[in-house]
């Protein structure tokens, strides 16, 4: 073979490899290859962070000089127009360009001529997604406060609805002590309350610009990174090239928040799931939120909860996904961390719709209040009233725990709670008891005694409320 022939061949090999890297190939990818290490199928969704970083960009490198004002103009108007048609899904994705980034460039270079293949000066791939997935989760945290935020508040108008509305408090998911139904929604709003102090701090760290770092060690064009990181609404610009385009931590803090946030809407979710059965039947869920049986025609199964019970598992996956993606690499950047995507892609989204779930269905919640007050009468509940009413008398507490201990042991036999046992009843374990250990027995006496911050007394029901109402309207 000639060597002309052999340099033509060569040519036309390489004509076939990605525009933006081909240079050095001799041959073209391989088809599997180029659909196993393609991404645009799942990172398309990054467009719109991809074209405002791609603007922010282009705007600096005029400013500096690299671009002029004629070439800025032309790039941001083919950018605008692109984004417009992949608005409109009119545009023609492609797997042979592998990702987001290079399918907007080579559109912009078909769009506007040699003038788009300027935009890429000065910056790597490897920074424009680092930048992408940060200005996207942004975005999408900000989304996810709202909707975090819209869910405590319902809570927080119904804690205050049912703030004197009495129920069983359960240690060992046995019958302990009276409580509100209240004051257990204002349980779940503090596990809340500190998930979105979680999802501020993430937000607050993952606010610095990499834009610039290049590939790992910064460009030699003679970039203003401030002004980019200004025009992206950052803190900052990042402070290590290394670090900018290699590292992940963002990404995992915000799946470790919704792992966390998971499980709390999990514990929920089991509250209201065994709340909805026969056996409890203390609060209904409307029909909007439940499904039926295709065999038991008497079912209504609260299938929302339970769904998002199920989803805690699949984003803690997502969490441990992560961890092992970022566990072994070595700096700066590997081809690894296009498998970050996805699992965060579906966080997101799984939080989201999990958010919204709850934010639509907690204020729907129909509490069956004579059903609660019932349960918080059988299994002793005051129990730990009559041990502290002894004590006021003098007694030792342990030697009150032995006295009540006793005596429910008397109820358990005869059938009877400790407030409807007789004072003759009650006298024969201790006679310091007198009347006045009515008004501790009763569930409405025992729920009022808890009154201090913290407490499960009606009035501090209604003021924690009003606390917590107050802080998700500063926000």
């Amino acid at each position: 073979m000639s060597i002309s022939k052999k340099s033509s061949m060569d040519k036309s090999k390489s004509a076939q490899t990605n525009q933006s890297w081909g240079g050095r190939f001799n041959e073209p990818v391989d088809d599997f290859v180029a659909r196993f290490t393609a991404s645009v199928d799942f990172d398309q969704r990054l467009f719109r962070q991809d074209i405002q970083g791609s603007i922010a960009h282009a705007s600096m490198l005029s400013e500096v000089g690299v671009l002029t004002k004629t070439e800025v103009q032309e790039i941001i108007s083919g950018l605008e127009s692109i984004a417009s048609e992949i608005e409109s899904g009119e545009f023609a994705w492609s797997t042979n360009l592998e990702d987001v980034h290079m399918n907007i460039e080579a559109a912009l270079t078909a769009r506007i001529g040699d003038v788009g293949k300027k935009l890429h000066t000065g910056r790597s791939r490897n920074d424009q997604v680092a930048t992408d997935i940060r200005l996207w989760l942004r975005d999408e945290i900000d989304t996810i406060a709202l909707l975090l935020s819209a869910l405590q508040n319902g809570m927080i108008e119904l804690a205050m609805t049912e703030s004197d509305t009495i129920m069983p408090g359960f240690t060992h998911l046995q019958t302990a002590q009276p409580v509100t139904f209240g004051h257990h929604l204002l349980a779940w709003n503090e596990m809340l309350e500190r998930d979105f102090g979680r999802l501020k701090d993430c937000r607050k760290r993952l606010n610095y610009c990499p834009l610039g770092a290049a590939a790992l060690a910064g460009t030699t064009y003679p970039i203003n990174r401030n002004h980019t990181a200004v025009t992206l609404n950052f803190d900052q610009p990042t402070e290590n090239s290394l670090d900018s385009v290699s590292d992940r931590d963002f990404a995992i803090e915000f799946c470790a928040f919704a792992s966390i946030l998971l499980t709390h809407l999990s514990r929920m979710s089991e509250e209201l799931i065994l709340w909805t059965s026969a056996q409890f039947q203390f609060i209904n869920l409307p029909d909007r939120f439940c499904t039926g049986s295709s065999i038991m025609p008497q079912k209504k199964n609260p299938d929302v909860p339970e769904l998002v019970r199920g989803k805690t598992g699949r984003v803690n996956g997502h969490l441990v996904c992560l961890l092992t993606l970022m566990k072994s690499q070595p700096l700066a950047y590997n081809k690894d961390n296009q498998e970050d995507k996805e699992p965060l892609f579906d966080t997101v989204d799984t939080v989201r719709d999990c958010l919204r779930a709850f934010a639509d269905m907690i204020p729907a919640i129909e509490a069956n209040k004579s059903a609660m007050y019932e349960a918080a009468k059988r299994g002793f509940s005051t129990a730990t009233d009559l041990a502290d009413y002894l004590v006021g008398t003098g007694i030792a507490f342990r030697d009150a725990h032995e006295i009540v201990g006793k005596a429910v042991a008397y109820g358990i036999a005869e059938h009877k709670d400790l407030s409807d046992m007789s004072l003759e009843e009650l006298v024969q374990f201790s006679d310091q008891i007198k009347d006045d250990v009515f008004s501790v027995l009763t569930l409405e006496g025992s729920v009022a005694a808890r009154d201090h911050i913290g407490g499960t007394a009606p009035n501090q029901v209604k003021a924690a409320a009003t606390r917590a109402a107050g802080k998700v309207a500063c926000r």
